[in-house]
């Protein structure tokens, strides 16, 4: 889906997007650019995770941790 947004930039700018891309396609080379800035914040994270998952020490810690709790809270 689409949004529509209306931005407001400085007259040099403006002119500087319509002779690098035009006029019709200003929209698009925006969205290019910001694109990888706004949707890829959880790519960090996720390689975070991927990475700890991958460590099987850290990850058998984790799972007797996680089962002193239960037992804990069960007795």
């Amino acid at each position: 889906m689409q949004r529509r947004l209306t931005i407001t930039l400085d007259e040099a700018v403006y002119d500087g997007l319509h002779r690098l891309v035009g006029r019709v396609k200003i929209a698009k080379f925006i969205e290019d650019q910001i694109r990888p800035l706004v949707t890829n914040t959880n790519a960090a994270l996720e390689d975070g995770y991927k990475a700890m998952a991958a460590d099987k020490e850290r990850e058998a810690q984790a799972q007797e941790w996680c089962n002193a709790l239960i037992e804990r809270a069960v007795s």
